[in-house]
């Protein structure tokens, strides 16, 4: 597989996460918060960087600008996200799909640069 197929297929995985998580299981978000003690505009706004990321990965697909934008956003999103899960001390099975993100987007970031 050719790393263009391959970050194809990585954007469009991770566009469809972020979108089934954030906008169809937005419930479990809520309560993911509220156990952490995260105030709700954070939540939202984590949510709308989120969702822009993704879209921009989507967009990424015919314009490589967006594809770095969106893979570098996710990025430090998504080590804040293993940082938190660290400080609340949650179980390693909690903070995976945060460390499958993080590789995905670091993935499609350094393929900008081949």
């Amino acid at each position: 597989m050719n790393i263009e197929l391959l970050t194809t297929v990585l954007k469009i995985v991770i566009s469809t996460a972020l979108f089934f998580v954030w906008v169809v299981r937005y419930g479990n978000i809520i309560k993911e918060f509220e156990q952490y003690k995260l105030p709700t505009w954070l939540r939202d706004l984590v949510g709308i960087f989120k969702i822009s990321f993704g879209i921009m990965l989507l967009i990424g697909v015919f314009d490589e600008r967006f594809k770095f934008i969106g893979a570098g956003g996710l990025s430090l999103l998504m080590i804040a996200a293993l940082l938190t899960h660290l400080k609340v001390k949650n179980q390693i099975y909690k903070a995976l799909p945060a460390a499958t993100l993080l590789s995905f987007s670091a993935i499609i970031l350094l393929s900008y640069y081949m």
